[in-house]
């Protein structure tokens, strides 16, 4: 597996308010260094051992660190106080534990289950307010945007239409608390064009940035 060759061409056609994070789980520190090295400085992981393993080899180039999968409550605290942004708050023990053990405010996305499937993690979308009351209460969960993923193989429009559920849902968070959600992290390989026409400011893109 190496880097695509027209990486830079890629990355040109993505807006530039927009953050790409580099779903790392399949590459190892040589590429993401390679990688970071052609302008994407956001790395992702969603394996705690992947993620402490990757974090050392990494640290001369110190990037943006996002952890982007499930965190288990018991192994959240050897993470915490490493990464940058959370993109899967999904529970309150969760936030707890972020009290608990980040010295500084954390960057969290509450990931939100738009679709209701049993097989995913997040909040169920009709619970986000409450959920929302209750995470105000922990200083150090700061809630910088919402996150999800949608269902695969519907057609373009249904995909959007997912992704713009999300947008519409924190519009109306922050009408309702009064606050700044300003990120929205959605879209992967499959469907991060859609979530950029639904306003995506943060896609989570994997094997779409490297060649076999």
């Amino acid at each position: 597996m190496h880097l695509r060759e027209d990486i830079h061409d890629f990355l040109n056609t993505i807006p530039e308010y927009v953050t790409v994070v580099a779903a790392t789980k399949y590459v190892g520190a040589d590429l993401m260094r390679e990688l970071y090295q052609n302008g994407v400085t956001n790395f992702g992981e969603n394996r705690v051992e992947a993620f402490l393993e990757k974090y050392e080899n990494l640290k001369d180039i110190n990037p943006t660190w996002h952890f982007i999968g499930h965190l288990q409550r018991n192994k959240a605290k050897k993470v915490i106080d490493k990464i940058d942004y959370l993109h899967s708050l999904d529970s309150i023990e969760l936030a707890k534990i972020i009290e608990k053990e980040r010295n500084t405010p954390l960057n969290c996305f509450i990931e939100v289950s738009i679709n209701l499937e049993e097989s995913k993690n997040g909040v169920p979308y009709m619970d986000i307010d409450s959920f929302m009351e209750e995470v105000f209460l922990y200083p150090k969960v700061k809630i910088v945007g919402l996150m999800m993923m949608a269902i695969k193989g519907d057609t373009h429009l249904d995909i959007k239409n997912q992704f713009e559920r999300l947008r519409d849902l924190r519009d109306r968070l922050e009408e309702k608390y009064k606050i700044k959600i300003p990120y929205l992290s959605m879209g992967m390989s499959d469907d991060y064009k859609e979530a950029l026409e639904a306003s995506a400011t943060h896609i989570r893109l994997g094997r779409i940035l490297w060649k076999d």
